[in-house]
């Protein structure tokens, strides 16, 4: 599908993979919409690249119905949604002194299960609505965020690879139901990416981190999550389908 001059939707907008995707699709000459629970990071980004700014909780489905009508209202529909905003946890399911985990694993699945669910509702909504374009009749693309941690959960990670296994298992029954709006849907499983939890860090750290990636053996760059975005919006075939952007990585135990 053509990006530019079409509208674009980013959930978790406001930094890293999403803040990427929204500077790329925007580059590409899509109007693009910066969706973040922090608005004023929302808000630099959107600043930066001539978009609108929306301030929303995407477990909040009021907030989501509120933020696509703000959307529409500005921009009209989105043909593009991405969904990056999420949350990482770590906490065992039995940890110290018998202390359970359930209230963070019920957090961790209302945001990145719930939420990705959420936006994805409204977005195939707002889609339906738009004019088929080209001879296979399309109308727009969704694409969720996983996590390699869907297959590698590592210790402490119960809560977040459910949630994105979950994120994971809705890709090929969603892009099936939407196939008669002519909506694909696909999802993106990144790797060990450079965050703002990962600039900080030592060297020696780093090393360790990046030691069992095959190649490039270096972090990935949001940028490249961002190239994926639009291979995936501009190539037709790529529909209910997940794929693993990790540089042959996979997690070890802990």
């Amino acid at each position: 599908m053509e990006i530019a001059g079409s509208v674009a939707l980013v959930t978790g907008a406001g930094s890293g993979l999403g803040a990427a995707t929204a500077r790329h699709l925007s580059g590409l000459g899509a109007r693009v919409a910066v969706l973040d629970f922090d608005l004023p990071r929302a808000s630099h980004v959107a600043q930066e690249i001539g978009g609108l700014a929306v301030q929303a909780d995407v477990a909040d489905e009021p907030a989501v119905a509120a933020a696509f009508a703000q959307v529409a209202a500005a921009f009209g529909a989105p043909r593009f949604v991405v969904n990056c905003a999420g949350i990482g946890t770590a906490a065992r399911i039995l940890g110290r002194e018998g202390k359970l985990s359930v209230a963070a694993f019920a957090r961790t699945l209302q945001v990145n299960l719930l939420g990705t669910y959420t936006v994805m509702s409204h977005a195939a909504r707002a889609m339906e609505g738009l004019a088929p374009l080209g001879p296979d009749g399309a109308r727009g693309v969704i694409v969720n965020t996983a996590s390699v941690a869907w297959q590698d959960g590592q210790i402490g990670q119960a809560a977040y690879a459910a949630s994105k296994g979950g994120v994971v298992s809705m890709t090929l029954p969603a892009a099936r139901e939407l196939a008669r709006f002519g909506i694909r849907v696909a999802t993106i499983a990144p790797g060990m990416f450079e965050t703002a939890m990962t600039d900080g860090l030592p060297p020696d750290v780093l090393a360790t981190i990046t030691a069992n990636i095959p190649f490039p053996p270096r972090l990935g760059q949001a940028g490249e999550y961002a190239m994926l975005v639009e291979q995936i919006i501009r190539n037709p075939l790529l529909n209910g389908t997940t794929i693993r952007l990790d540089g042959a990585v996979r997690l070890p135990p802990r």
